[in-house]
């Protein structure tokens, strides 16, 4: 049992195991019976040396212990009813405190130095934190601001130049395999190489009408002479011929032979065919078309009620734009209105077509020696081909060999993504066919590398722009169909212009730009801004802004999705409608280094569209005048509509809240949809 005397506050230092008090103090014992009795003589030794504290004041002449050494002693549970003493409980451990001191000491020493060792660690890892940041906010250059937007569209259109745009060409034109498959690959590796970050390669396996392994002829029955489309006698034929026979031939045409006589029905026009029922039967007969005035589907519509069994399609040289030589020359042509032809139930097994006439292109010169016309087609005053009113009509046979086959088609679509609004896009469109390809793909290229080259420098745009250059085109628009099909419903609801480049250079005479009615004004503008520095000086033509839609890629987005659309193209046809239906005959290409050697149409173009793509996708507000668009359907009324081909649709557009009129050529209809 340990017992120690507690004083006041100003209790005096521990000495042994004596406490010094200050002399005078009244102490009180807290002892309970029991603990009195079991004291016995330790408790006379406690008293003795409380009266020598009194009288001495509790001096020890022992040596002080080691401070360190001491632990200050936990106080008692129980305390004295004055405050003043604590009585000690039995603690078996109470010698221990005072035994354990060394081993104490020691651990109290690794304990300090533990703790030294892992402040000095945590310190030399916070010093090496600050100091990798330090280093790495030096190293880091500060992010580039965007580009003013004033400054913006003249950097953009500086960094577009011809020769970048032949030398993108000139590589395209150098691939050894000019298949399609080959050329879309070719342009996905450009545009991922030119800083694209998501483009995608899609294929899709459709049924394809091709020329057979010989090409189709026309026989003069009476004279027994065989001719080629463009004219040429069959066994005058060189071995460089037969790849131009075979592109001339009308795609998805019934297959096969009819005989008959041949029917000059000049245009296919309502008044043309009620004249020719009202003198001839023609049922199983010949008809000889030009092309242009209306849409060549619906001519043959009328000439198959007629019960026609043929025809021979040809382009009138009256017609032709100048400097345009087509007397030799015979073309290709699609009756597939667009989309996969397998889908709409078509098979090359049952042998179908998409027309029960078997159609044949032909050149103007053939045109001329069938019906007996004395019309050269040449010269100022032009006088159009006709069959005289008492010639005789030839007899001929009519053979055609086109073979269907289910073949892929490739299409190539990368994004530049939008900022404030990713999910309005910008589409701009054209086409890597290998014979109406032309320049194209040149011009797209050129204009990714200019607006990636921006986005390098910070500018990023508020919209997304949607690259696509689309297979099939040449026989209807077939991967841009299949695609827009895919997407139409995010299309329909999100897609903000359609900008094409589906033949931008087809002529060197007329700079036209082909817009719907609600981007009339922003299109006007932009001619208006590049006539300013036309390549022709002072004799630039002023602006030509026409909303009629021509045929192409752009037609399922124009006419099936209402998607505004843009296009702007130099070309030889004026911009008439009596003659531009003439697009829809595809001759030959002229590869682009003959049609324009210095490239500086193709750089017309190609800044023209970089601006429209730019004011686009950049501004908030697009100009927009419902007047433009009230004026543009009054003058397309004020045609000639008396043969019931002036296609006009409407549509009610609400575009940011205010509505507008869009129309194109297609079928009568009125629709509402909300932009």
């Amino acid at each position: 049992m340990a017992y120690r005397k507690v004083c006041d506050a100003q209790g005096g230092p521990l000495v042994g195991e004596v406490l010094h008090c200050s002399g005078g103090l009244d102490l009180d014992w807290d002892l309970d019976k029991e603990e009195l009795q079991e004291s016995g003589p330790s408790m006379d030794r406690m008293q003795m040396q409380h009266v020598d504290c009194q009288r001495s004041g509790c001096s020890d002449a022992g040596p002080d212990p080691d401070p360190e050494l001491m632990e200050p002693i936990q106080p008692s549970v129980s305390v004295s009813p004055h405050g003043r003493f604590e009585r000690l409980q039995e603690d078996p451990n109470y010698i221990s405190h005072f035994t354990r001191a060394p081993g104490h000491k020691g651990q109290r020493r690794l304990h300090c130095f533990l703790v030294r060792y892992l402040l000095a660690g945590v310190g030399l890892f916070v010093l090496g934190v600050l100091i990798g940041w330090f280093t790495h906010t030096s190293s880091v250059k500060p992010p580039v601001q965007p580009p003013d937007s004033s400054d913006l569209l003249e950097d953009l259109l500086r960094r577009i130049t011809a020769d970048k745009i032949d030398a993108l060409q000139r590589s395209f034109s150098s691939l050894s395999d000019d298949s399609e498959e080959s050329r879309a690959r070719y342009l996905y590796r450009q545009w991922v190489g030119l800083g694209l970050t998501d483009v995608h390669l899609s294929n899709h396996t459709v049924l394809l009408s091709l020329p057979g392994s010989t090409p189709n002829t026309i026989t003069d029955r009476s004279s027994h002479q065989c001719f080629l489309p463009n004219g040429t006698p069959c066994d005058q034929r060189g071995p460089n011929d037969l790849p131009r026979q075979q592109f001339s031939y009308a795609a998805y045409s019934a297959v096969g032979s009819v005989q008959g006589e041949v029917v000059d029905v000049q245009y296919a026009s309502v008044d043309d065919l009620r004249r020719a029922k009202d003198s001839l039967n023609l049922t199983n007969q010949i008809a000889a078309v030009k092309l242009g005035q209306a849409p060549l589907l619906y001519k043959l519509s009328l000439l198959s009620e007629l019960g026609f069994g043929g025809v021979l399609l040809y382009i009138d040289p009256c017609d032709a734009p100048p400097g345009h030589h087509t007397w030799r020359q015979a073309f290709r042509v699609t009756l597939n209105p667009g989309g996969n032809p397998a889908n709409g139930g078509l098979s090359k097994e049952a042998g179908g077509s998409l027309t029960s006439l078997l159609v044949q292109p032909i050149s103007a010169f053939l045109a001329k020696t069938l019906l007996s016309s004395p019309s050269t087609g040449q010269g100022d005053a032009c006088v159009p081909l006709a069959m005289p009113p008492n010639a005789e009509r030839k007899k001929i046979t009519l053979t055609v060999g086109n073979q269907l086959s289910y073949k892929k088609i490739y299409n190539v679509v990368g994004y530049l993504k939008g900022r404030r609004n990713p999910d309005r896009y910008v589409l701009v469109g054209s086409r890597h066919d290998s014979d109406q390809g032309g320049g194209t793909s040149a011009i797209m290229n050129q204009l990714i590398a200019a607006l990636t080259e921006q986005t390098k420098r910070g500018w990023v745009p508020d919209r997304t722009t949607v690259f696509c250059s689309w297979g099939g085109s040449a026989l209807g628009n077939i991967g841009s169909y299949e695609w827009g099909k895919d997407n139409s419903v995010v299309l329909q609801s999100s897609a903000v212009a359609y900008v094409s480049l589906n033949s931008p250079v087809r002529g060197t005479e007329t700079l036209r730009a082909t817009a719907s009615p609600t981007l009339l004004q922003l299109t006007s503008d932009i001619q208006r801004r590049q006539l300013l520095s036309c390549i022709r000086g002072g004799n630039c033509p002023g602006p030509n802004v026409s909303s009629l839609q021509l045929p192409g890629d752009v037609s399922f987005f124009a006419n099936q999705l209402a998607v505004p659309t843009v296009e702007f193209a130099f070309e030889q046809t004026k911009a008439e409608e009596t003659t531009s239906f003439l697009s829809e005959g595809q001759f030959s290409a002229e590869s682009p280094e003959t049609l324009d050697p210095l490239f500086k149409f193709h750089e017309t173009i190609a800044k023209m569209t970089a601006e429209a793509i730019l004011r686009l996708v950049n501004d908030p507000v697009l100009p927009f005048y419902p007047l433009d668009i009230a004026l543009d359907v009054q003058n397309k009324l004020k045609g000639n509509t008396d043969d019931g081909i002036m296609l006009v649709v409407v549509e009610m557009v609400k575009c940011g809240g205010m509505e507008g009129l869009w129309w194109s050529p297609g079928a009568l209809y009125t629709t509402n949809q909300q932009r």
